[in-house]
């Protein structure tokens, strides 16, 4: 099922119904001015997916979005491995992604799930080491395709999932940005987690620090 999510002044305006936690009234208002749409990943939009990772190198290489899935990626996992795992995911709904569409083009998505569908995160051990248990989800990468960053669809495709948190629930949110204020502009995948300083447009509070420049961010999400 689509859904849409605001661009420019209206996508900062459901982020902040979302961080708020705010009444279905305020989701309503927003979303009468957006001008992007979500829909999940699933068989029916694999293929918009897939045209987005294949327009974008594979995604850094090829790793196809399996990062903090079980399998991983790296030593071992060809780029059609990793694709097909992936589509293996699709196919069973073992996967929780948005996508996000300017049109008909699929433009950015942002994956999320619970820590057994996500088990892989950079940093674990300094992760585990000052643990105090686990969240209820994930936010795990946010991609937006070459040609389409700095307009705001990063923000979106964050919304449209904890939208879907929230419809599925709510509960406690983790995400793992990187640092961006204090450090010289950087390029290539460091981004893959997406900005600090986006997750603090939705409420998302550090809780702790795992890497030079690498945060636990987490946000409650009521149902």
């Amino acid at each position: 099922m689509a859904s849409t999510v605001g661009r420019r002044s209206g996508d900062r305006t459901l982020a902040r119904c979302v961080a708020g936690l705010r009444d279905d009234e305020c989701m309503s208002e927003a979303m009468e001015k957006s001008a992007y749409t979500t829909r999940p990943l699933s068989t029916d939009t694999w293929g918009d997916f897939a045209r987005l990772v294949e327009a974008n190198n594979g995604v850094w290489g090829g790793c196809w979005c399996m990062g903090f899935h079980p399998e991983g990626v790296g030593k071992g996992h060809t780029a059609a491995q990793n694709r097909e795992a992936k589509h293996e995911h699709v196919r069973t709904g073992t996967v929780h992604q948005v996508l996000v569409y300017d049109g008909d083009e699929c433009v950015v998505w942002c994956q999320y799930g619970s820590p057994a569908e996500l088990p892989n995160i950079k940093n674990q051990k300094a992760y585990e080491k000052e643990s105090t248990g686990l969240p209820d989800w994930r936010i795990g990468c946010v991609f937006t395709g070459s040609g389409h960053r700095r307009e705001g669809v990063a923000r979106a495709a964050v919304t449209g999932a904890l939208a879907a948190i929230r419809a599925a629930g709510g509960g406690l949110v983790e995400a793992y940005p990187e640092q961006i204020e204090g450090r010289a502009p950087q390029r290539g995948s460091y981004l893959h987690t997406g900005p600090e300083d986006l997750f603090e447009e939705f409420g998302f509070e550090r809780d702790r620090w795992i890497a030079k420049w690498r945060w636990v961010m987490r946000l409650r999400v009521r149902p």
